[in-house]
């Protein structure tokens, strides 16, 4: 079956939008006070003598975990951690951890892992991929739990994750060192079996308990973990012993909530969004900035409150993956035709969520989509829209905002706003790159 969307011209007669009626736009800044670690290296040095070794033999074999995140300091924090087990008389070799991630294969998560930095050479040692597991044993639901076959065959295991909040629930325990060990170690069959748990029962107890299960059987030594600043800079880089993680965890939870970057204004009409990727967060677009987690048996956040989201691109490092596509209400045809429909739906059986795989109104290009979004706002006057362009949700603090937004920022210590222009389009696009940067 081939679909054809509508072209330009048959959207476009859907009302007498111009674009003289659109406020003027301007680009802003929002500033921080960031304190990103200077010496990453040490850093990644620093977790590893942290963590109880001297149980494990000299030249055994430690599996350290990678997973398909686009983690800035992450690649440099592993390779020197992997450097300091060498120096200490250990095997190291990299075990990707990413449940269904990279087409749920082998080959597709050594990919995955190279197009993000992980590279044998960049790394100093081996990387194993392979998606072959073994079921442990049962959670108190009675499903199972399975767990790498590499990770069981090793001497020991460190698991190496940003700790953040997740995109799909919230809790104690979100994105970290335990989503790791189940989801990650679990491999594709470890990510299903948790995803529909998770269904069935609060995900974050879930977490919880299959955490105490793994932490065991896999003979987890403890984790690396990294909390990022505002600006994707680890600002805190720790390393926690198995006996720990469960309860430290929470606490650099709450240190990642403080540096969450998130827009700097909460009630919108429009967000346009230049790309979704999975290198950009797990769902595409991070729910929190959204203001949309769009997840069975969870309730939608409060703020921010962001009436249409328009998305306009894919990111390379994603491999055709658009899961968090349904997130958005309008797409870019472009965006569209380079979707990968089966590693997403791999994605999305795994993780079970089918909402955010949902083809949203698709537009052939930007003029278009400025034409038929205001019939679904409900504006009298669209020159009091308030709109916001931004890169990414990585990248909230850099945005171009409507003249009603600029306006109540402009009253903001921490918001530099430019001066406002009149919208316009370079061969029916929006302008590339108006960011303002740093």
């Amino acid at each position: 079956m081939t679909v054809e969307f509508p072209d330009a011209d048959a959207l476009r007669t859907a009302n007498d939008v111009a674009l003289d009626d659109y406020p003027r736009f301007a680009v802003a800044h929002r500033h921080r006070d960031l304190d990103p670690i200077e010496d990453i290296e040490a850093a990644g040095r620093d977790a590893v003598a942290d963590l109880p070794l001297a149980d494990i033999p000299q030249g055994g074999e430690i599996a350290v975990t990678a997973g398909s995140r686009g983690i800035a300091d992450m690649p440099a924090v592993t390779a020197a951690a992997v450097a300091e087990l060498q120096e200490r008389g250990f095997e190291p070799f990299i075990l990707p951890a990413m449940g269904s991630h990279g087409g749920a294969t082998a080959e597709g998560q050594r990919e995955t892992l190279e197009s993000l930095g992980f590279t044998e050479e960049y790394l100093g040692c081996e990387i194993r991929s392979s998606m072959d597991v073994e079921e442990m044993s049962e959670d108190r639901m009675g499903r199972p739990v399975y767990v790498a076959s590499d990770a069981l065959a090793a001497d020991a295991v460190i698991l190496a994750n940003r700790v953040k909040p997740h995109t799909d629930f919230s809790g104690p325990v979100e994105s970290g060192l335990c989503k790791m060990a189940v989801v990650g170690l679990g491999k594709h069959r470890g990510a299903e079996s948790l995803h529909n748990a998770g269904l069935a029962a609060e995900f974050d107890d879930v977490i919880v308990d299959r955490t105490r299960m793994l932490l065991d059987a896999a003979d987890v030594v403890g984790g690396i973990a990294l909390v990022e600043d505002a600006r994707e800079r680890a600002t805190h880089v720790e390393g926690i012993p198995a006996d720990a993680i469960l309860d430290r965890e929470p606490e650099l939870l709450e240190r990642a909530y403080e540096e969450l970057p998130m827009l700097p204004v909460d009630d919108l009409d429009l967000l346009i969004v230049d790309e979704l990727g999975k290198d950009i967060s797990g769902t595409g677009m991070d729910t929190n900035v959204l203001g949309r987690y769009r997840f069975y048996g969870e309730d939608e956040p409060e703020r921010p409150e962001i009436t249409r989201v328009y998305v306009r691109s894919l990111t390379e490092p994603s491999h055709g993956n658009a899961l968090g596509v349904g997130l958005a209400d309008f797409a870019h045809r472009d965006l569209v035709e380079t979707i990968d429909f089966v590693d997403m739906y791999v994605n999305i059986a795994t993780s079970g969520e089918p909402e955010r795989s949902k083809v949203p109104f698709v537009v052939p290009d930007d003029r278009t989509a400025l034409a038929v979004i205001p019939s679904t706002l409900g504006l009298g006057d669209l020159s009091e829209l308030r709109a916001a362009r931004i890169r990414s949700t990585l990248d909230p603090d850099e945005l171009v905002v409507s003249e009603p937004v600029a306006r109540d920022l402009e009253d903001r210590d921490d918001v530099t706003v430019g001066p406002l222009e009149p919208l316009s389009l370079v061969e029916e696009r929006l302008p590339p790159d108006p960011y303002p940067g740093e």
